[in-house]
């Protein structure tokens, strides 16, 4: 196991960087492979030495070598935590070769959908619409047995947020309802503790917010939600089934 488990953590910084390039050029409509790195202050090529994920910014004190303008602490974070999460999809799913790609494949998505979603409130279906494709494929060829279950699951999940999505606008965006959607495609029954998990933190976070500013000014306060379905997609990744299991088995 800990053999496996340092190629993923790898595997995922490098992912990690390029999530990062993601969440910073999509929004902007920047292409993804044209320019190469570069400081977005100065415009500098980034070196391939400088380039290496967490490390590079570690030695380089999270400055630009050039210009020396800060560079955000959030990138190499977000590095750093694509590492442990795809180390842990495969500590738990490393038996399991359907979940395990369709695990990984699912937060190669959801750490892009996250940062998109809170720097401006937005869920491209650039990102939504091939990662339900995927989901489609990839289930189908790797478990075809279950593909059944999660297009079901899927399609409930998207209508459970779409209706309300429709009817009250103001509210939870579509671009919600697709997420939950696209987790349906890749949890199946899973994605109902990932749901719950999810409304639950944002909720939380809600009552913190209006705690901190009052009750009429924290509800005027938008709160993306995907950051939470995200969460909650990690969580049914790694313990949707468990969790399921755990309720049905209680109540």
């Amino acid at each position: 196991m800990p053999i496996a488990l340092l190629p993923a953590a790898l595997f995922g910084l490098l992912i990690g960087s390029f999530l990062n390039v993601v969440a910073y050029r999509l929004p902007r409509h920047e292409s993804l492979a044209r320019p190469g790195s570069h400081c977005p202050t100065c415009d500098t090529p980034i070196k391939p030495w400088d380039n290496l994920p967490v490390l590079s910014w570690l030695v380089l004190r999270g400055r630009c070598r050039s210009c020396k303008e800060a560079i955000a602490p959030r990138y190499p974070i977000v590095e750093a935590l694509t590492a442990v999460l795809f180390a842990a999809i495969v500590a738990v799913h490393q038996a399991d070769t359907a979940s395990l790609v369709l695990g990984l494949v699912l937060v190669a998505f959801l750490v892009p959908i996250a940062l998109i979603d809170y720097d401006s409130q937005i869920i491209p279906n650039r990102l939504t619409l091939p990662a339900a494709v995927l989901a489609i494929v990839l289930g189908t060829a790797l478990d075809p047995g279950g593909e059944v279950e999660r297009l079901i699951a899927g399609a409930v999940a998207g209508l459970v947020l779409g209706l309300p999505s429709l009817l009250h606008p103001k509210g939870m965006g579509m671009g919600d309802a697709k997420l939950v959607a696209v987790l349906g495609l890749f949890l199946g029954a899973a994605v109902a503790p990932a749901f719950f998990v999810a409304l639950i933190v944002g909720m939380t976070g809600g009552v913190a917010i209006m705690v901190r500013k009052g009750m009429q000014a924290g509800r005027k306060t938008r709160v993306p939600f995907g950051p939470f379905l995200a969460l909650g997609g990690v969580v049914g990744v790694l313990a949707g089934n468990e969790l399921l299991a755990l309720y049905l088995g209680t109540f």
